[in-house]
């Protein structure tokens, strides 16, 4: 059985801010507040943390970049055995 709660003092700036973020996440504002509340109890587990930091480099290499990279990444992980000696 689901049950409501109400949240009392929440001022101007952090509704805004509530808002803002359900909306950025094209979600409403319970569902956002929920799922919140779910993480941080740990009613639902562990989510996995999205980064979006990287997005824009996303599908932008040619196959000789990708190449020339591999090789390059390669090269790096080669042990110098005379240094482990």
């Amino acid at each position: 059985m689901m049950k409501t709660i109400s949240i009392r003092g929440v001022d101007a700036r952090t509704l805004e801010a509530i808002k803002q973020a359900a909306r950025a996440r094209a979600m409403s504002m319970n569902r956002f507040v929920l799922d919140i509340l779910q993480r941080t109890v740990g009613a639902q587990g562990p989510r996995p943390t999205e980064c979006h930091d990287l997005d824009e480099f996303f599908g932008t290499w040619g196959e000789d970049e990708y190449e020339r990279v591999t090789r390059a990444v390669r090269r790096q992980r080669r042990i110098d055995r005379e240094l482990w000696q």
